[in-house]
């Protein structure tokens, strides 16, 4: 009823809000009356943020890691090791792994993981994309670092299937000292540097 009440803009932006995740009607409603309320440079500034990012950032053609350039810094960067490739979920977990400073390699981001439940199977990934990159390059060993989730595990599951059929290749995952359920984003930076340096053979 609400609806029929508020001035459209106002609804417009409180409906655009509650889209986003972990935004429920009451904070996107929060988020529309404090913007109403702020300075218009503040409004305007968070406006010309986002219009920004739609405009100014894409995927790396090689990595689909999130940049402004194609391809990526990182995997532009001749002094990265080469030979070794981290597979990840999502953008913040190179994110996480790069604050972590102890991994020197180059990344792969699948965009997701493996969810049956959610729709999600290896063909929505960019498993395709990584199969022919490991055809292409001459890695000699593949970190997967898929959160440890159901949804992880799974992804891991099928990457060790899909990448045991590549010659030469030494397939590792992140060690368990990160917490089972979480998310790399959201882990410290001793943690990641121990995941990294007590990884296991597949």
């Amino acid at each position: 009823m609400a609806g029929n009440v508020l001035p459209r803009p106002v609804q417009r932006l409180i409906d655009e809000f509650a889209r986003l995740p972990g935004i429920g009607p009451k904070s996107a409603a929060r988020l529309t009356f404090y913007l109403l309320r702020a300075a218009n440079e503040q409004a305007l500034d968070l406006a010309g943020a986002l219009q920004e990012l739609k405009e100014k950032t894409g995927f790396c053609s090689i990595c689909f890691n999130i940049t402004e350039q194609d391809p990526c810094a990182i995997c532009s960067n001749e002094d990265r090791e080469r030979q070794l490739l981290c597979i990840v979920e999502e953008p913040l977990d190179v994110v996480a792994l790069e604050r972590s400073r102890a991994y020197k390699g180059l990344y792969h981001v699948l965009h997701g993981a493996i969810s049956p439940v959610e729709g999600i199977g290896p063909e929505d990934l960019k498993i395709d994309e990584l199969l022919h990159r490991l055809d292409q390059g001459a890695f000699e060993e593949v970190i997967i670092a898929t959160n440890a989730t159901l949804e992880g595990d799974a992804t891991t599951l099928y990457l060790q299937r899909r990448l045991s059929e590549v010659e030469g290749l030494t397939l590792s995952r992140l060690a368990r000292g990160l917490s089972v359920g979480g998310d790399l984003e959201y882990t410290d930076d001793i943690t990641l540097t121990r995941a990294l340096e007590g990884r296991q053979a597949l």
